[in-house]
């Protein structure tokens, strides 16, 4: 099974021009915004803040037209990255990871042996593919029924979260 992402970047002239700024002027919230879009033009299905099973929670986790998992950390803060030492439990349980930054922060400090995603609140772009693991099949099944049951859980509080605010009046019974 083959899983590539196109490099890109026409979304950001370029190659991106970075600043040596310790913190970006984006928000994490912008750059999982572009990731997503990015992953969807791709093909990907993407969620964000995803919980594996060993209980490592992914900013954004995607699920391919072949089945391959992508996750995906997002870094907006030197320091954050610097001091992240739980990003290679992730690597378990993704077909692709990669880390995604804002244009202006200073890509030199990302992981050589992870792919490389630009993004911001409009898109991305990827400036370095993520090295190919495939994933056991019983830890596929498993990721897969996981990714399946927190996106549609997630669509259902949503649809129920919508159904509530069009209905005035709306007498809810107690859940307890």
């Amino acid at each position: 099974m083959k899983f590539t992402l196109r490099p890109r970047f026409a979304r950001f002239g370029g190659p991106p021009m970075v600043s040596r700024n310790m913190i970006s002027s984006s928000t994490a919230a912008d750059v999982a915004r572009g990731v997503s879009r990015l992953l969807m033009e791709e093909g990907y299905s993407p969620i964000l803040e995803f919980t594996l099973p060993n209980g490592r929670r992914l900013d954004v986790a995607a699920i391919g037209p072949g089945g391959e998992m992508l996750g995906v950390e997002i870094k907006v803060a030197l320091t954050d990255l610097k001091g992240d030492s739980k990003w290679p439990e992730y690597l378990d349980y993704c077909d692709l990871f990669y880390f995604a930054i804002p244009p202006d922060f200073p890509d030199e400090h990302v992981p050589q042996e992870t792919g490389l995603i630009v993004a911001d609140r409009y898109g991305g772009s990827i400036l370095k593919e993520a090295q190919v693991q495939s994933l056991h099949a019983s830890r596929r099944k498993a990721v897969t029924v996981s990714f399946a049951r927190c996106a549609a859980e997630r669509l259902s509080r949503t649809l129920e979260n919508i159904a509530v605010a069009q209905t005035p009046n709306l007498v809810l019974p107690d859940a307890d």
